[in-house]
């Protein structure tokens, strides 16, 4: 299973892919935690986001891609799915990200899109603002970071929806009922796509694994 979640802040896009993670067991790629793990590790990579960071820079994307290439080579090692939170958050890492899909045959099969009205989503994040302390998240900012969403991000949905992935679930609900419904939606999806893998085969001649030429 090969999951990108697509949400506003404050939605439980990070929660929700820990559900899903452990569920298929399956490497959740969360790219804030890759960016923290190689500014620790001070990888070359590390050291080029710290740059801009430290001039209060929004990192590039070329940065953000060649660390999920990174990060999708080793979940192909690992069996190939994965959940990716986090990303992409323009439509430029969303087509980057199919490219870098299509290179390695991992392209996602369901884009998971969760909803929330503004309301609850600034609840939210007023919650979370006081149990992590963060004093930098100030109302004003809160509402900007859903207003960049919705210019910036929102829009990656109708594409999603137009490649057949779009999976769109209601997030205003308690978290362990969302991700009930989450993984009741991934497991029908991932039966319909272990039949159409199965339709799709072809037909073999018992023992020696080779088609069948039907005109013989």
């Amino acid at each position: 299973m090969r999951v990108l979640m697509v949400a506003p802040p404050g939605a439980g896009k990070g929660t929700q892919a820990t559900v899903i993670a452990n569920h298929f067991d399956i490497p959740h790629i969360a790219t804030g935690d890759l960016l923290r793990d190689h500014v620790a590790r001070d990888t070359e990579l590390g050291r080029a986001v710290r740059a801009h960071l430290d001039r209060g820079e929004l990192v590039p994307d070329a940065i953000i891609t060649t660390m999920i290439r990174e990060a999708l080579v080793a979940a192909r090692s690992a069996g190939g799915g994965y959940v990716l939170d986090g990303v992409p958050r323009t439509m430029q890492q969303a087509r980057a990200i199919y490219e870098i899909g299509l290179e390695l045959g991992m392209t996602a099969d369901v884009a998971l899109h969760l909803q929330a009205d503004d309301e609850e989503l600034l609840r939210r994040l007023r919650a979370r603002a006081v149990v992590e302390r963060r004093s930098d998240d100030t109302e004003d900012v809160m509402r900007h970071r859903l207003r960049v969403y919705y210019e910036v991000t929102h829009p990656i949905i109708a594409w999603y929806r137009q490649r057949g992935i779009l999976i769109s679930i209601d997030a205003m609900r308690p978290a362990k009922d969302v991700a009930h419904d989450i993984i009741d939606a991934l497991e029908a999806k991932q039966r319909t796509m272990t039949r159409t893998e199965a339709s799709e085969a072809p037909p073999t001649v018992a023992g020696e694994g080779w088609p069948v030429d039907r005109a013989t």
